[in-house]
């Protein structure tokens, strides 16, 4: 099976002093593709995204990004995790505008930015309101806006609907995949829920237990856009019947 290179990992493995966390893993993945990361707990699943993100440098192999060796360097990925991170401090707009005060100040041409991905994306309204007035699935919406703003065609999103209620994470997930679908972004996704991974994704790479390896990579066949039906199409149950078998197989084994 082979993929466009826009990401290009070669034997990328980490160890922590005598622990292995991660053995040396080669993946491709395609511009603008959806790819989600699954796999037993304590795999290297978020090890690899820090990796990929530049947070962590990998004892042995290369990351590239469009031909480009990024290995151990931050700033070419777009990141976002389970916890919102928002600063509760600041309004939505603040938020969404984190980055460039961070870096650089916040112009008028950025909070017309995140005013206009507020108001296509359902938070128009909310721009002056502070985190502490919003849903869950509201401040997920913020955090992935700010990710957003970065730019970067490579976004890394860990977990981001992991603490959110079951219809309040359907309702994400819809809303994730209309945003990718404009945006066209490359999305790399770790989840733990077999079906919100196959429900998103063009692609699923199934990892080992600890030390985590690619063990499977899944194309996923079943046409956009994603609807409630999908989710019991014969295709979505033979997907997830494979993947079961591959974790449980790897849970035994390990």
């Amino acid at each position: 099976m082979e993929f466009d290179r826009f990401l290009h990992l070669d034997g990328v493995a980490k160890t922590f002093d005598l622990t292995e966390a991660l053995r040396p893993t080669t993946l491709d993945i395609a511009e603008g593709s959806f790819v989600s990361v699954v796999g037993p707990s304590g795999c290297g699943k978020s090890t690899l995204f820090n990796v990929i993100a530049g947070l962590e440098q990998p004892t042995t192999g290369r990351v590239e990004l469009s031909g480009v060796d990024v290995t151990g360097q931050a700033g070419h990925a777009g990141y976002m995790l389970q916890k919102d991170l928002l600063a509760p401090w600041r309004t939505v707009l603040g938020n969404i505008t984190m980055g460039a005060h961070l870096t650089r100040g916040v112009t008028s041409e950025d909070e017309h930015r995140a005013a206009a991905l507020a108001e296509r994306y359902g938070l128009g309204k909310f721009l002056a309101h502070y985190p502490a007035a919003l849903s869950g699935g509201m401040r997920q919406r913020v955090a992935l806006m700010r990710t957003l703003m970065t730019s970067h065609q490579l976004l890394l999103l860990d977990e981001p609907f992991g603490a959110l209620d079951a219809q309040t994470r359907f309702s994400m997930q819809e809303w994730l995949l209309q945003v990718w679908a404009e945006e066209r972004r490359t999305v790399l996704f770790v989840t733990h829920d077999i079906d919100e991974a196959i429900f998103l994704s063009d692609r699923i790479v199934v990892l080992s237990d600890r030390p985590g390896t690619v063990v499977a990579d899944l194309s996923v066949e079943l046409p956009r856009p994603r609807r409630l039906a999908t989710l019991t199409e014969p295709t979505f149950m033979e997907t997830k019947r494979t993947i079961l078998n591959l974790l449980h197989h790897e849970g035994e084994s390990a």
